[in-house]
């Protein structure tokens, strides 16, 4: 196999590969440690950090669905000052690249866990706005393409690492919203959070989660994903992390030429701990068969009909 290059810039930072973990599949990286070390990755996002910890929602949190899970975590995680003092450290001690991923139920609580970040050795900072706004009625943030745009600057005014601005597929245009973030200041996307979902047992008719609804990940939501990173990166020129149902090399593949900088895998690894190293080589096996000299040479290069 020909050397090629797998190494990219993402909003300022260098990545050695194209391959991320996605928030909230990977814990802060312990648990894959038997695997391979975070530092073989292009960069892991940790699970989902809030002001103060928090013990999630009611259990079932989870309902198994055709080619996916249904998830109610609800933002379990031990808070910010915790992720700081205890995580990080580790993390960068590992080699690791790391996505900071912040939520909160207020602006005033994302900035507050951005300014905590700031000083940090912190490499990015990805802002999950599917979280529900509390003081607009429960509606996400990320749902509302005005709502997008003044967290976006709000946050960007305190960050001192590039944000990543994470994208709510359940919207009815989701290039209204990038295009916000994009004016809000933001330095990147990423893109898909999960699909809103419902599963009920049909003997007591109730659903299977305790609060009802959930995220939809897994494959069956990698179609959604690919058309709005395509819709997305022909809409805005910031770099796009791609997500949503990536299984295979051939998938990232696919989401890459789609649009995407970089990609991110996420539930396929509860089946497949390796899955992202297989990636990882699967990309540059692809790159050497098809006498591609740089991983950066397959973004945006799909052609469609018409």
């Amino acid at each position: 196999m020909s050397k090629v290059d797998l190494s990219l810039d993402f909003a300022g930072v260098r990545l050695k590969n194209p391959v991320v973990t996605v928030s909230g599949t990977c814990g802060f990286g312990e648990e894959y440690k038997p695997y391979y070390k975070p530092c073989e990755l292009g960069a892991i996002s940790v699970k989902g950090t809030t002001l103060e910890p928090r013990m999630g929602n009611i259990p079932p949190r989870i309902a198994e669905t055709p080619s996916g899970i249904l998830n109610s975590i609800g933002l379990q995680n031990p808070g910010v000052d915790a992720f700081v003092t205890r995580e990080l450290p580790r993390l960068k001690a590992e080699g690791a690249v790391v996505m900071a991923n912040i939520a909160g139920s207020t602006i005033s609580d994302y900035c507050a866990v951005a300014e905590k970040l700031a000083e940090t050795n912190v490499d990015f900072i990805e802002m999950n706005i599917s979280c529900p706004n509390v003081k607009e009625g429960g509606v996400a943030f990320g749902t509302n393409p005005d709502t997008v745009e003044k967290i976006t600057r709000e946050v960007k005014r305190v960050a001192k690492q590039p944000l990543i601005v994470k994208l709510s597929p359940n919207v009815t245009d989701i290039t209204a919203t990038a295009k916000a973030a994009e004016a809000g200041g933001a330095d990147a996307v990423s893109l898909i959070n999960t699909l809103l979902g419902m599963r009920i047992d049909i003997k007591s008719r109730r659903p299977i989660l305790h609060n009802n609804v959930g995220g939809l990940s897994g494959p069956a939501v990698f179609p959604v994903a690919v058309r709005m990173v395509w819709q997305v990166r022909g809409a805005i020129s910031l770099p796009i992390l791609g997500m949503g149902g990536i299984a295979s090399a051939d998938d990232a593949i696919e989401m890459l030429i789609a649009g995407a900088d970089a990609i991110g895998v996420g539930t396929a690894m509860f089946a497949n701990p390796y899955l992202p190293l297989e990636i990882i080589s699967g990309i540059e096996q692809f790159l050497s068969d098809n006498s591609i000299s740089s991983v950066r040479e397959l973004t945006n290069t799909v052609k469609p009909w018409g």
